[in-house]
């Protein structure tokens, strides 16, 4: 059947915020960030409104487990309310849903089984949307409450093995950073980055011309989890990459930074793989006499240089991370024998996390398949 059968379908809206008799209430209003693929509450409310806002805005109360889906901004996410609130025009929700015939997460799940399909249907200058027809259309598999409840038991269960992997991968990260604590934290010497590396320089500043296959060009989303991934959209020839090569000659044991947006994140290069990459990525040689890469890395990962750089950034719109202010960041300089140390800890904790990873992939293309199997 259609889901535009299943129930009724309310829009919402959002109080005028200069009226403050329509806030400071008691009734819980969300926009698309509370939608979270589950269950949602107070807890999950941006701002609590007024009686007044219901009255006198297109602000409307969502009766108890409905089914909330974004429309706008979050497009294709899902939620089922706990208690009675309003939402922002952002969101459909689908009142009035038969519990004896549909389980509310089976619904969640298959909503956002669609989120590609919506987006893809989503029209609009400035903020794309979807109608709400074009929900109501969506063909939903009719199958038995206990059919239901067992695809959301296996989907559930999935998803709590890959969250225990991501939880694992996060506790090994943090072991690397309290080692790093515990065989450094009490040096009190520290040393300017421009004193310790041979180049600091940032990545090309004039687009080159892309081709449609050849060596990777890389941007700051390539920069994932403090490594380099080379799944690169861009390419550029052969010929480009030896010209533009010479002003960041890459090597194995440099590293990449970025500075815009998602700034102060490093990357060890640990391949010969020819790549180039954009002007929002540092570049990084450090004096191997003096620094181990990784033992650079992870100086760059603690607290202490995190900080440094939220303090140095510049831009409001577009924080950045200037090279002359890398320069200036301080790092405690220890033996190279001691940074060797690290650095083969640092190694062991990374053959847990392939591992580990492994296993992450293996469980996302499972949960993929499965949401295919079941929600087509």
């Amino acid at each position: 059947m259609k889901l535009g059968d299943i129930g009724h379908f309310q829009s919402g809206g959002t109080p005028q915020k200069d009226r403050a008799e329509f806030f400071s209430g008691n009734i819980p209003w969300v926009s698309t960030v509370a939608l979270n693929g589950g269950r949602i509450g107070e807890k999950d409310a941006n701002t609590f409104i007024t009686e007044q806002a219901i009255q006198h805005s297109a602000a409307k109360i969502v009766p108890v487990n409905s089914l909330l889906v974004g429309t706008r901004v979050g497009i294709g996410k899902a939620a089922v309310n706990d208690v009675p609130m309003a939402t922002s025009q952002d969101i459909v929700s689908i009142t009035d849903i038969d519990l004896t015939h549909w389980d509310l997460q089976y619904l969640i799940l298959f909503v956002c089984s669609q989120a590609e399909y919506l987006n893809q249907q989503a029209r609009g200058a400035t903020i794309k949307g979807i109608k709400a027809d074009t929900l109501k259309a969506l063909p939903v598999k009719e199958i038995s409450l206990s059919a239901q409840k067992q695809i959301v038991d296996k989907l559930t269960r999935t998803k709590k093995l890959i969250d225990n992997r991501q939880h694992v991968l996060a506790l090994l990260d943090e072991l690397v950073k309290a080692r790093f604590v515990e065989m450094f934290g009490d040096i009190a010497r520290r040393e300017p980055l421009r004193d310790l590396c041979n180049i600091i320089t940032d990545g090309t500043h004039q687009p080159p011309q892309f081709t449609a296959q050849g060596i990777p060009f890389l941007f700051v989303s390539n920069i994932v989890n403090n490594a380099i991934t080379y799944d690169a959209e861009k390419f550029i020839s052969l010929e480009t990459y030896n010209e533009l090569i010479k002003r960041t000659p890459i090597e194995v044991g440099d590293i990449l930074l970025s500075t815009v947006g998602s700034y102060g994140h490093p990357a060890v290069v640990t391949s010969k793989r020819k790549f180039l990459f954009q002007r929002h990525i540092a570049y990084i040689k450090p004096k191997h006499e003096l620094l181990n890469a990784y033992y650079l890395h992870a100086a760059l990962l603690s607290d202490k240089v995190q900080h440094d750089i939220d303090m140095r950034v510049k831009g409001i719109a577009q924080k950045t991370l200037n090279l002359t202010e890398i320069k200036k960041l301080t790092i405690p300089v220890p033996s190279l024998s001691l940074q060797n140390q690290f650095a083969a800890f640092v190694h062991q904790v990374d053959a847990s996390k392939a591992a580990v990873q492994a296993q992450l992939a293996g469980l996302t293309t499972l949960r993929a398949k499965l949401m295919q199997d079941f929600f087509g």
